[in-house]
């Protein structure tokens, strides 16, 4: 089942319990791999990611139970054992990268299929990662359709600046440098609220990192590494999308929101629509007053912009669900996307419900919102954001739409559909033909 048909023109109301963060659990799985003492993680997502690595863990020999329902997991890697020759890591799943550093550290090799992707977002090298293992002593060995990864010795401690604030390059670096004798640095680190949670894992295992949400991290390796309990955090880009689907259909979604500090600036986006965020006794609901109408600028003669860059600029896999609020509100606005060069090719989908949009270059948009909307039949990309911003414009259209290709949801969110039903959507997966 890859597509949804959606009765749109529904208002959306009711309360939501987000999951946790696909980009936290991902790379906190892959630390726990450093460790052979018993883990247990709560607040853990049933999306198809998680299973991946989990089917991993179990092929290399872990010790692996887990409750979705409940949203536990216990791992314990007690017995791993690492094969190059039998093992590989799956390419459909960029964040196989970062079982690489712990696989050096306990086994002294890794292997890494050579064409690693996730979503479509543009070209994602794997050089910055490269660069790192290499930085930290590992022999990078290119193979038939793999790379292999090996070091001779402990990893060797030392400080590195990157060439961007890379989310999973700095997670790698972290990893790598929790097993490295002595201290290493990180310039231009990510510092993403994902990150800052991966940090807080780590030094929950008994690693000492200074610098947790700043562009310098200073890492103290070499530290015998335990286990423990550790519970996931709603996701932001959840909380933000149920938010955005209350008030893109003239509803009014309650959503479960214990770090409401990590709003400031995507309340203000959203004000730029003329919603209101409130956060109130942990939880966060959107109001508008009347349509939504794009707030005009101070400056005469520019356009209202949303800006999407490494944290703490707005979150750039948020922006296709502003974009979708963007063709429904009423006037022009420009979204700019400073990080992927492939992320808005999708836009002329937009415009099969009679949006008017236009792509002025590879990394920005301009809508001109406000013109009555169509249902349509749409593709999405394989891009997470990018089918939900397709659903939240055909949610707020009257009449049955279709969104061809939707399976990059379940990616990231688990439960997300029966979440829509249980506020008010009439929404189902179509089997394909």
């Amino acid at each position: 089942m890859s597509h949804l048909i959606v009765h749109g023109g529904r208002p959306l109301r009711g309360q939501i319990l987000p999951s946790a963060n696909k980009n936290a659990v991902l790379p906190v799985l892959c630390a726990t791999l450093l460790s052979d003492k018993p883990i247990r993680l709560h607040n853990v997502p049933e999306i198809t990611d998680v299973k991946k690595i989990l089917d991993i863990f179990r092929l290399l020999g872990s010790q692996v139970a887990v409750d979705f329902k409940a949203g536990t997991l216990d791992l314990h890697h007690q017995h791993t054992k690492f094969d190059p020759l039998v093992h590989r890591l799956p390419e459909e799943m960029r964040s196989s990268i970062m079982l690489v550093p712990p696989l050096l550290a306990r086994f002294g090799v890794a292997r890494l299929e050579d064409d690693v992707k996730g979503c479509t977002l543009g070209v994602r090298e794997i050089d910055p990662h490269v660069e790192v293992f290499r930085r930290f002593g590992g022999v990078v060995e290119r193979t038939a359709g793999s790379l292999i990864i090996r070091t001779e010795a402990t990893l060797q401690a030392n400080d590195h600046w990157l060439d961007y604030a890379s989310v999973t390059t700095t997670e790698n670096f972290v990893l790598a440098a929790a097993s490295a004798n002595g201290v290493s640095t990180l310039t231009n680190a990510a510092c993403e609220p994902h990150v800052q949670e991966f940090c807080r894992f780590m030094m929950m295992l008994g690693v000492p990192i200074q610098g947790v949400g700043t562009s310098r991290v200073t890492v103290q390796g070499g530290a015998q590494l335990g286990g423990g309990e550790f519970h996931f955090e709603e996701d932001f880009h959840e909380i933000t999308t149920f938010l955005a689907l209350g008030a893109i259909t003239d509803g009014e979604i309650r959503v479960k929101n214990t770090a409401p500090t990590q709003f400031p600036l995507i309340d203000r986006t959203f004000q730029k629509f003329g919603i209101e965020i409130e956060h109130r006794d942990g939880w966060s609901t959107a109001h508008r007053d009347g349509p939504l109408k794009v707030r005009q600028p101070f400056t005469a003669n520019t356009l209202t912009k949303v800006e999407a860059a490494p944290w703490p600029y707005f979150p750039v896999d948020l922006l296709p669900i502003f974009i979708a609020l963007g063709v429904q509100a009423q006037g022009s606005a420009l979204f700019w996307n400073k990080v992927y060069d492939g992320a808005l090719g999708w836009s002329g989908e937009l415009s099969k419900f009679g949006a008017h949009v236009f792509q002025s270059d590879p990394h920005r948009l301009i809508t001109f919102g406000g013109s009555p909307l169509v249902p349509a039949v749409v593709e999405s990309p394989y891009i997470i954001r990018v089918a939900i911003a397709l659903l939240m414009v055909a949610a707020s259209v009257e009449g049955e739409s279709q969104i061809m290709n939707a399976t990059p949801i379940r990616r990231a969110h688990p439960g997300f559909i029966e979440n829509l039903r249980s506020v008010g959507a009439e929404v189902e997966w179509m089997a394909d033909e």
